[in-house]
Formats: structure tokens, C-alpha cells, sequence
């Protein structure tokens, strides 16, 4: 991973999420889940196996300025869903959610959903674990396929076909 040219795209370039969502392919990810507010999709960068990333599909910045109640209350039932889909799938030891991001670069409001496999030694856990200067996995083109599948399968489960909240349709 170009790490500099990733620090100017991200710096620099469109909102990552905005351009995901309305299709640029340069921008592409594999989408896991989404209902009509959110989108969960494999990382392309991921330092753990089946990283995801969820964001509301609105360009949103700052989670606790700009979303209303409702919104706010949505958006980590959403991502704690996806996360017992991770779960259900990788078994991690460990389940990391944070939200990264700033006004100078990743601006889009986005939670990471990383799983830590139980192998992991201590000293390469936690911060070490979520970042991409101590390397990003880079699994052959075929191995990511059926782990998509996998987790996306589990996102229907635990979905069950309905947004995690019962008054708002998919």
C-alpha cells in the first residue's frame, strides 16, 4: 500500500463514501449490507481479516453534531448488527468499533468494524492492530470472494431481511 497516496486521496480527493455510494468504480468497494440510510462494505485496505467500514449514505461529518436523535440511535444499531454478522462469521477474540476521520481528510462520518483473530500476540493488538503503517493484508483476488459471501449471508441473518429498527422499512 502507497500510504503517501493514500493520505493525498484522502486528503485531496472526492468524499470517499459519496463516491462509493453513488458508483464511481474508482471508488468501489465490496458492499456487505445497506437499507436506504446506511452502507456496510469490506475495507479495501483492511489490517484485519474481513475489516468492514458502515457510514449513513448522506454525507455526514461529525456524529454527534449532525445527526438528529433518531439518526444517531440508528446508526449504531446498524453497526452493532453488522458487527454480530462479523462475529457470527470470523469468531474473533476481539471486536474493535471506532470511528476515524477528520475535517482534513476521511471526512465522512464512518465506523470501522474490525474482528482480532485470537492468534494475534499482544504487542501487534489493539491501536497496533487498526493500522495500515504496520501493513495492510492483501488476500488474492478469489479469497475475498467467498469471505464476502460469508458475511454478507450473515447481514441477511441478522437482519433478517428488515433494518434493525421495526418502524422504517429496507
Amino acid at each position: 500500500m502507497d500510504l503517501a497516496a493514500y493520505e493525498a486521496r484522502a486528503r485531496q480527493g472526492p468524499c470517499f463514501v459519496c463516491a462509493f455510494v453513488a458508483g464511481d468504480p474508482e471508488y468501489g468497494h465490496v458492499t456487505l449490507h445497506e437499507d436506504e440510510e446506511h452502507v456496510a462494505f469490506l475495507d479495501r485496505y483492511p489490517t484485519l481479516p474481513g475489516k468492514i467500514l458502515v457510514a449513513p449514505k448522506p454525507h455526514v461529518e461529525h456524529v454527534v453534531r449532525d445527526l438528529d436523535e433518531a439518526a444517531y440511535t440508528r446508526l449504531p444499531a446498524y453497526v452493532r448488527l453488522v458487527a454480530l454478522a462479523m462475529e457470527d462469521v470470523l469468531a474473533p477474540e476481539r471486536t474493535y468499533l471506532l470511528s476515524l476521520g477528520s475535517a482534513q481528510g476521511n471526512a465522512h462520518l464512518h465506523w470501522h468494524i474490525a474482528g482480532l483473530p485470537a492468534e494475534v500476540p499482544y504487542e501487534r493488538q489493539q491501536f497496533h492492530a487498526l493500522m495500515s503503517e504496520n501493513g495492510v493484508l492483501t488476500p488474492p483476488p478469489d479469497a475475498s470472494d467467498p469471505l464476502a459471501a460469508r458475511l454478507r449471508e450473515a447481514c441477511v441473518a441478522r437482519f433478517g431481511g428488515r433494518p434493525p429498527w421495526p418502524d422504517r422499512p429496507l
